[in-house]
């Protein structure tokens, strides 16, 4: 084990009850997307502790500033993100969100705390580095546009410019003590569906009078299920998913109109246009053939996500040797969506998973859950997996 890493290790692990205070603060007050204010200021306070200066971008975002004495140019940006999910907590920990409605349920308190344990590792080894690290606390992450968006849009990849970025997420399927990396794509885009329906209400008993928007909607899910399992090539993954469907009549009642939401999510961009465009076809050929009419609405959201071959290889490498080989996993394709994508797409980044999970705790619950939490040795776990990564990317000078 060489030195900077015993090092890492050894600071991590003095850090763990303060990682589970930190973290605790954070999940008891839970704030949506882009109303992050007091979880920044937290942050700000945190880092000032440190006399490291932050700036805010993006409204409630903060970044900051970490230079190695030894010389050198480059900058890893390290990426967390802050926000909260509109969840009801159902766990009865005593750090459960105080919050009615709103819940830390996909682990951005964890990313938060571990960047904020990297940057207490990484200031105390500033003579052991050169080069610059960049730690980003996005806000907005589970809202489109996405804070990684605005945030590159007011500059945050620039003065002083990232070459690398680095980003870290919990992962439920994975054992504490676990991460799991894979080069190239791994999550997918995701398109918002928004559809109305629109035929003519009425009795139900007399449905000749009238033009029923519930069928026509039926009609139209099923359509456009052809567009991945036909029309998609198959070795594009593509999902197509409704989750919401209102039509507000009753046993008697034929609605005026049905709404519906869904999402459509790939791994390629030509693709991807071309789809929306059968989507819109489909929909409003749909309802015109049953008298119908529709009106849909496609919010472009998050591109895919790439992991950059050569880097992801070589962060994976230098997990192993962190954690151990047999601690770390590959991963398959995920198709859920992350903004952490506009960076991906934007700088050559890794964005790998950390695990939490610990069946005999009854820590098993997935992402987005009202049960969800974490095993909390993660923390110092992952505080020292960012800084591990950070150094010996900058040494590839």
């Amino acid at each position: 084990m060489s030195k900077i890493q015993t090092l890492i290790k050894s600071k991590a692990e003095s850090l763990s009850e303060r990682l589970s205070a930190i973290r605790r603060h954070i999940h008891m007050h839970p704030e949506l997307s882009f109303e992050e204010f007091e979880t920044g200021a937290f942050i700000e306070r945190t880092l000032a502790e440190l006399d490291i200066p932050c700036t805010t971008v993006a409204g409630t975002g903060r970044v900051a500033l970490i230079h190695g004495n030894k010389p050198g140019s480059k900058v890893v940006g390290l990426r967390a993100d802050m926000d909260a999910l509109p969840i009801v907590e159902a766990t009865d920990r005593v750090y459960r969100s105080t919050v009615e409605g709103k819940m830390h349920a996909c682990g951005h308190d964890v990313h938060c705390t571990c960047l904020l344990g990297a940057a207490m590792i990484l200031n105390e080894l500033r003579d052991e580095f050169g080069g610059t690290i960049k730690l980003i606390f996005q806000p907005g992450e589970e809202k489109l546009p996405g804070g990684a968006s605005l945030m590159i849009a007011e500059g945050v990849l620039t003065n002083p410019k990232v070459d690398v970025m680095i980003g870290q997420h919990v992962m439920p399927q994975l054992p504490v003590g676990v991460t799991g990396f894979r080069p190239g794509l791994y999550m997918a885009s995701t398109d918002e569906l928004y559809l109305k329906v629109i035929g003519k209400g009425g009795h139900g008993a007399m449905p000749h009078f009238n033009t029923d928007p519930v069928t026509v909607a039926a009609q139209i899910i099923v359509a456009l299920q052809q567009v991945v399992s036909r029309a998609a090539n198959p070795a594009i993954p593509s999902v197509l998913s409704f989750g919401k469907v209102e039509a507000k009549g009753a046993t008697n009642i034929i609605p005026e109109s049905v709404w519906m939401e869904g999402t459509f999510r790939t791994m390629d961009e030509p693709w991807r246009a071309e789809a929306h465009e059968r989507i819109r076809h489909i929909v409003e050929h749909t309802a015109q053939a049953f008298g119908a009419r529709a009106e849909l609405e496609i919010r472009k959201g998050y591109p895919f996500l790439k992991n950059h071959e050569e880097l992801t290889i070589r962060c994976r490498q230098l997990a192993e040797r962190y954690l151990g080989a047999e601690q770390v996993e590959h991963l398959g394709i995920w198709m859920a969506a992350e903004d952490f994508a506009y960076f991906s797409q934007a700088v050559p980044s890794c964005f790998y998973r950390l695990g939490v999970r610990n069946e005999s705790r009854g820590i098993v619950h997935s992402v987005h859950h009202p049960h969800f939490d974490i095993d909390e040795a993660a923390l110092p776990i992952g505080a020292g997996m960012m800084s591990w990564l950070a150094l010996k990317v900058l040494e590839q000078q």
